[in-house]
């Protein structure tokens, strides 16, 4: 018995694999030479052999609002994990954007451009350096070191300086006077990967960031009455703060209700920081990806703080700083609260994974850890779709180490989904139709490229469509064929294996297969490897007594959901639906059967989340 039970499980696990095998995707040569060196693997997984570089960063900055004059030491302890040695270090200076000279992909304001970040001093391991001979090219420092084994450390400390931005506000620079937004702000190492070694691709204001996960330890010294809020944990709040605004803090970090930390009447009667001519923040933060802070001298601050754990009842602070002339501001405090809840408890129902979120008024849509850099707007709806974009990314990039770099749609489509589910949940008046427009339009020009493409190759229209909508699309279909609980399962799947590292592409489909028990490989090779268009068409309908099947054909080769719409001569109507595995066989017709007494007037094919290059073959008339 136990014989023929293992020749029969035999013979079907023999099936499977060649069912599994007939579904492949396209490999590069430097993702297969990752699963030879066994760093990753084809089901998803982290290689045996899996490894990453980490750094501990302990920054002095002393910045100062008027002159926007920026000036630091930065301590670095650089740990090879790697299994080669080294022979140079690769350091980005991200403010070289403004440097006269360096590429961008946009232009900026003249009187922006600068000198770029000056190197004053440099030591490696405690001797000094001739800064003269740096390697420097726009936002890529190229440093010559001793060898650096595999399992050893290095350190760098480096003295350096640079003008912040005025105008030209390109994720970071001056709000208005007496406010700023400022990210990227120190040296940092870039990342060296099993993939291709050092991230050499340089920062030109488009593609965004790649960086490791490292400790911070961060101290900013700024004038009397300025403020300022950071990626990390405040240490030393008595210091900087007058005791009342530590209790309050201390409170909005215990309940679900607004506090108003520092209000307008807070700011008329001034006395909030410190009475020192200057006053040094000290935050920390740990196994994060990068640092940023904001200050001000005339923002009010809101805070609250919601369970975003129902095991353990930890709860995430969160913080919205604003010019209180900006009425719209006013709720952002309610849209990030339940941004945040939902993202804990509905999608992807994670707990969120920080202790604070700061939602800060500035001149930008961009997110960083801990912290998101959000322009004011007239648009109520478009506050709310900003509002909860930006803190999705708290995911993706931040809690996966994501290669924004070579990959946007890896953090950028998931986060456009958040936008879509999340938005109607904040108001259910909202239809978000974020890049589902666009799509349509490009989708089958010239320029319009697999999302495998890497983002350094896109520009303009290619990079916004293959970052946003399109991948977007690609989750959102798949979550609609698996349901809401299998898709959850593989999510967090995907999630659970990667936190903490450096997932690339084929991490995420292997992982999404792994954890759902299914080989997606039809879709993900069809939406995201290959050309095509999303393009249905109802092409006969027929009728038997009470029963109607409609022919619906795909005429583009991208599967998209089938959402017909019956509409009945008496003004009802009916909706039938039919997610993408209808379409995996690679079958070009489906046919959809419904039963109704009612006479239908006509069949509407289409919804607002399906795109379609063609919609003139859409309906239906029936006579």
């Amino acid at each position: 018995m136990f014989q023929k039970h293992f020749f029969i499980s035999f013979c079907l696990l023999v099936i499977g694999l060649k069912t599994v095998a007939q579904q492949t995707l396209p490999v590069p040569r430097n993702v297969e030479e990752s699963y030879r060196n066994k760093t990753r693997s084809a089901d998803g997984k982290p290689g045996k052999n899996y490894w990453q570089n980490t750094a501990s960063y302990t920054v002095d900055v002393d910045f100062d609002p008027a002159t926007r004059y920026l000036n630091g030491t930065v301590d670095i302890v650089y740990f090879n994990n790697s299994p080669d040695t080294l022979t140079e270090t690769l350091f980005k200076l991200y403010p070289n954007l403004y440097k006269k000279g360096s590429p961008r992909s946009s232009p900026i304001d003249p009187e922006d451009l600068s000198d770029g970040v000056q190197i004053e001093k440099m030591m490696i391991n405690g001797k000094p350096i001739d800064i003269a001979q740096l390697e420097i090219e726009a936002t890529n420092m190229a440093v010559t070191i001793e060898p650096l084994a595999p399992n050893k450390s290095i350190k760098f400390v480096i003295n350096y300086a640079y003008i912040l931005n005025k105008g030209s506000h390109i994720r970071t620079g001056e709000v208005e006077p007496g406010a700023a937004f400022i990210a990227y702000f120190f040296p940092r190492i870039a990342v060296y990967d099993d993939i291709d070694g050092w991230n050499e691709n340089p920062y030109i204001g488009l593609q965004e960031f790649y960086n490791d996960f490292c400790s911070f330890k961060v101290n900013i010294t700024v004038p009397k009455n300025y403020i300022v809020w950071a990626t990390g944990i405040l240490r030393n709040c008595g210091e900087v703060f007058n005791q009342q605004y530590c209790e309050r803090i201390q409170q909005a970090e215990q309940t679900d209700k607004i506090t108003d930390i520092i209000d307008s009447d807070d700011l008329l009667k001034g006395n909030i920081t410190a009475n020192n001519p200057k006053n040094t923040w000290r935050f920390q933060a740990d196994n994060i990806t990068d640092f940023a802070f904001a200050i001000s001298d005339h923002y009010v601050w809101q805070a609250s703080s919601p369970v975003v754990d129902s095991t353990t009842g930890r709860r995430t602070r969160v913080d919205v700083v604003f010019n209180p002339a900006h009425k719209d501001y006013f709720e952002v405090i309610d849209f990030a609260v339940t941004t945040i809840k939902t993202m804990s408890f509905t999608f992807p129902a994670w707990p969120f994974p920080y202790p604070h979120e700061t939602v800060f008024d500035g001149l930008d849509q961009m997110e960083y850890p801990m912290m998101a850099n959000d322009n004011p707007l007239d648009n109520r709806d478009a506050t709310i779709e900003l509002t909860d974009h930006e803190i999705f990314h708290t995911m993706f990039p931040f809690y996966m180490g994501i290669n924004e770099t070579k990959h946007a749609w890896m953090d950028e489509g998931w986060a456009t989904i958040g936008e879509w589910l999340i938005s109607s949940i904040i108001d259910s008046t909202i239809v978000d139709h974020y890049g589902v427009r666009p799509y349509e339009k490009h989708a089958g020009n010239d320029d319009d490229l697999p999302i495998i493409t890497p983002t350094t190759l896109l520009n303009d229209n290619a990079d916004f469509v293959n970052s946003y909508p399109k991948p977007a699309f690609g989750y959102l279909f798949i979550k609609d064929m698996l349901g809401d609980e299998l898709f959850t399962k593989a999510l967090h799947y995907y999630i659970r294996t990667w936190q903490g590292k450096h997932p690339i592409p084929y991490d995420f489909f292997n992982c999404i297969n792994t954890g759902s028990g299914k080989n997606l490989n039809w879709f993900w090779k069809r939406w995201f490897f290959d050309d095509g268009v999303p393009d249905l068409a109802i092409t006969a309908v027929r009728k038997k007594k009470n029963t109607f099947t409609a022919t619906v054909a795909s005429i583009g080769t991208k599967p998209v959901p089938i959402d017909l719409t019956v509409y009945f001569k008496d003004g009802g109507t009916q909706k039938i639906h039919r997610s993408i595995g209808v379409w995996e066989k690679n079958n070009s017709t489906v046919p959809v059967t419904f039963t109704t007494d009612k006479s239908i007037q006509k069949i509407v094919l289409g919804s607002n989340f399906v795109p379609d290059v063609n919609k003139d073959n859409n309906v239906y008339y029936l006579k």
